[in-house]
């Protein structure tokens, strides 16, 4: 008989947690999971698929533009975004409702409220404790609001974004992250006046190759959104329905809402973590192993609570991959080389491997450079100067392509395909003797002969 009232305790329903759960009751164990907010985690209810979601709806907004060009003749339209919102979370009850399911069925015993760590074996959630031979902490991350006067009061997260009440006719984000990227895309489609704020000179970060980031901004403004870089909000008080944002240049902006797409930290609020005994890392991240183990061993971490690559598709392979360990046999660990990553901005961007800074720190001089840029020919008869951006790192000694790159239409649907290639180390020979799907926008990937540098 087991001392523990179950083989593992999974606290967290979100994709890394759901998943652990699943697959480990499928190797035969006593499973438990608690959650006190939604299933499916970040993902599923304010993050990657309800956002998806209002890249569509803003998708048809665009295209109904671009049909013009073509000859169809489109007559007025307008959004009824609150039909929009409600079917939205139509689809996100839905997917709340199969992910209850997917647990149910698999055997996995429930508890939904606020759960913490009561030692090395035990969860409490609510008055009860539940003991466990092991724990997996899979709580994911939270948003952050910057300590700005006025921010946490008048402005809204991307937490909020997803059941705002109205479309704002001005908004303001603050970040050029993915998320705000994607939400200032998403509303000037709409027809929003969107201003971007930002403290640095460049979108994104320095995980993006410095020629995305530079050829993505450049395609943003000829859209019409309004970049304001090495500027900072100082201040956001109310003024009637709308919000007056101060800046530091002295110019201010009112705006329907405020969106701080300022990033998010480790969910670790409430663990009991120090009182435990469970190491943290920087921005109070949990600490692990390469097995996903705390200090503690009976205590493990997956996703992004540990702060490592903070993708659903890497808390889902982190979960999966530690339970194969711990009950199925299975000695398997995920690489975090080449892992794939879309940013659904407007025009799209997407890449796997290393930027061309990385790729010179790690390899010098033995680097070759391709690049092409050109007008998609969807966008010709629709009288968009849209262009796209494709970028091959190749090292030169062994003719590996290192990166790639691209900025433009579907970019991750296709650069998922090459990552495939990437991670079955594909050479630039690989590239050049494979024939092009004609006339698409991704031959361009194995058709580019000359090196730019």
């Amino acid at each position: 008989m087991s001392p523990y009232d179950v083989d593992l305790f999974v606290i967290g329903a979100g994709s890394g947690g759901v998943r652990a759960a699943r697959i480990a009751a499928s190797h035969g164990v006593k499973v438990a999971i608690a959650e006190k907010t939604f299933y499916g985690g970040t993902c599923v209810n304010v993050g990657c698929v309800p956002k998806k979601l209002m890249t569509f709806v803003a998708d048809y907004a665009s295209m109904m533009e671009d049909a013009a060009g073509y000859g169809w003749e489109i007559g007025e339209r307008k959004l009824e975004w609150k039909t929009f919102i409600s079917r939205k979370n139509d689809e996100i009850n839905r997917l709340n409702g199969i992910y209850e399911k997917m647990l149910a069925n698999a055997g996995v015993e429930i508890h939904w409220g606020t759960a913490q760590l009561a030692g090395s074996h035990g969860v409490r959630v609510g008055d009860k404790i539940i003991t466990a031979e092991r724990i997996i902490v899979a709580t994911g991350g939270k948003v952050f609001i910057p300590n700005i006067e006025g921010a946490a009061e008048h402005g809204i997260t991307s937490d909020d974004v997803f059941y705002l009440e109205e479309q704002p006719q001005t908004l303001v984000v603050a970040g050029v992250g993915y998320i705000g990227l994607e939400f200032a895309g998403i509303f000037k489609r709409l027809g929003s006046d969107v201003h971007v704020i930002y403290r640095r000179d460049k979108i994104l970060n320095e995980a993006f190759d410095e020629d995305v980031r530079d050829f993505l901004e450049g395609e943003m403004t000829k859209k019409g959104i309004n970049f304001h870089p090495k500027t900072n909000i100082t201040k956001v008080e109310k003024k009637g329905k709308q919000f007056l944002v101060h800046l530091d240049n002295g110019e201010p902006i009112l705006a329907d809402q405020v969106l701080f797409a300022t990033g998010r930290t480790p969910n670790t609020d409430g663990l009991n973590l120090e009182k435990v005994g469970v190491k943290t890392a920087r921005g109070g991240a949990i600490a692990v192993n390469e097995e996903e183990q705390t200090n503690i061993p009976s205590i493990y971490a997956v996703g992004d609570v540990t702060d490592r690559f903070a993708l659903t598709p890497v808390a889902l392979a982190e979960g999966h991959a530690l339970v194969d360990r711990l009950y199925g046999n299975k000695e398997r660990h995920i690489s975090y080389d080449n892992i794939p990553s879309a940013v659904f901005s407007d025009p799209n961007t997407s890449q796997v491997g290393l930027t061309e800074a990385q790729a010179r720190e790690k390899f010098g001089d033995d680097i070759d450079i391709y690049t092409s840029q050109f007008r998609a020919m969807r966008m010709i008869l629709a009288g968009r100067e849209e262009r796209t951006l494709m970028k091959l790192i190749v090292q030169r000694s062994t003719d590996l392509v290192i990166g790639l790159h691209m900025v433009g239409s579907e970019a991750g649907e296709i650069v998922q395909g090459f990552a495939t290639a990437m991670i079955a180390g594909a050479t630039k020979d690989d590239f050049d003797r494979t024939i092009g799907i004609h006339p698409t926008s991704a031959e361009e990937f194995v058709t580019m002969r000359t090196k730019t540098r």
